[in-house]
């Protein structure tokens, strides 16, 4: 239906922008013409539904609303969408899906029933459940829905000998990669990249920095050093660090200073204990979480089977034998041939190659 199909590319326009809180996209129909669009907005307010009858006016009665997730109907920090709904006396709604949220889970689309309103669910829900792949892992499994990013060179090194970073992909291929930071709430290394690359973990794309996600830094030892990229501008675009339970609180008192906020969590033999740090940027808001490195970080995670998505990345470059494995103590087929991972598209752009695989039933 095409009219949820706008519903659904109106609602990614909030990707990576409106966390806690999904986004969801919104049209209002009446006699065939559309009268009203909404997505939901930076920070998660106006919601969708809201932002489309503001726009539809009084012609929203007896007109028909297409909207990606079922209409919340408890009181938030704004009033439920079902009464906005109901206010705007709509005849008919068309959801995409059920919202998981045990606050709403059916209860919007009863409360729209008993006001006389026509309900229908269903329409798209495989698209839709994909576009709110991290509102329901964060709802459902309690974490984040984890993407995890990997450039590898031609002979599968992700680096120089003593992990000296190399551009791998062409500038072309690097703007997709900014393009899918924006679309996600958070960015995560390890301690290592950031100290080997000193990366800004951005989006630079024109016009486009206030879509930069947070950016979270795994760093057992809280070794990030102060004049690091990172830490001087953490007070514009924020900064979590994930430390062990025994490290220097000095070193948390300086990153403190400098905007940084600190969080310890449990380490075990294999460093910090992953799930603990995604529960964390769970009960924070945070839904859509990319992995972007290194070799160490993204070994962990496809090890405890914590990656949801992945986009391979391969460059025409060589780097040869002394390079850096991509993943620390794992073949590149740990992924590429996961049972836990199909591959579902593939591509080029310029010289490079992309390859995209999902978690099956996702």
């Amino acid at each position: 239906m095409r009219f949820m199909r706008l519903a659904l590319e109106l609602g990614r326009r909030g990707l990576g922008n409106t966390w806690p809180n999904p986004a969801v996209g919104a049209v209002i129909v009446k006699d065939g013409i559309i009268i009203g669009r909404g997505w939901t907005q930076p920070g998660g307010r106006p919601h969708a539904e809201t932002e489309a009858i503001r726009q539809a006016g009084s012609q929203a009665r007896g007109a028909t609303l297409y909207v990606t997730l079922e209409p919340c109907s408890h009181h938030g920090k704004t009033p439920p969408c079902a009464d906005a709904i109901v206010a705007a006396d709509l005849a008919r709604v068309v959801s995409a899906i059920e919202d998981p949220n045990p606050q709403v889970a059916g209860r919007g689309h009863d409360r729209l029933r008993a006001a006389g309103i026509a309900v229908t669910f269903g329409v798209r829900a495989a698209e839709a459940r994909k576009a709110h792949a991290g509102h329901i892992r964060r709802i459902v499994d309690g974490r984040p829905h984890i993407t995890l990013k990997l450039a590898v060179s031609a002979d599968t090194k992700a680096a120089l000998a003593g992990h000296k970073p190399v551009q791998i992909t062409g500038e072309q291929m690097r703007a997709r990669v900014h393009m899918m930071r924006a679309m996600n709430d958070a960015i995560l290394i390890g301690i290592g990249t950031a100290l080997a690359d000193d990366p800004e973990l951005t989006c630079r794309l024109p016009g486009m920095a206030q879509q930069s996600p947070l950016r979270v830094i795994l760093d057992r030892n809280l070794r990030l050093p102060l004049r690091s990229k990172l830490v001087t501008s953490a007070r514009h675009i924020p900064v979590i660090v994930f430390a062990g339970e025994d490290a220097s609180a000095e070193n948390e008192r300086k990153l403190a200073t400098h905007g940084v906020q600190v969080k310890r969590v449990r380490s075990d033999t294999g460093g910090l204990v992953l799930w603990d740090i995604l529960q964390s940027l769970a009960n924070m808001g945070i839904t859509r979480l990319m992995v972007e490195g290194g070799p160490t970080v993204a070994a962990s995670f496809i090890r405890q089977d914590l990656v949801d998505e992945a986009m391979l990345l391969r460059g025409a470059i060589t780097i040869g034998a002394n390079g850096v494995d991509a993943l620390v103590g794992l073949s590149l087929d740990a992924l590429t041939a996961s049972p836990h991972l199909r591959l579902t598209e593939s591509g080029m752009i310029g010289a490079d190659t992309w390859s995209h695989f999902e978690r099956p039933g996702d």
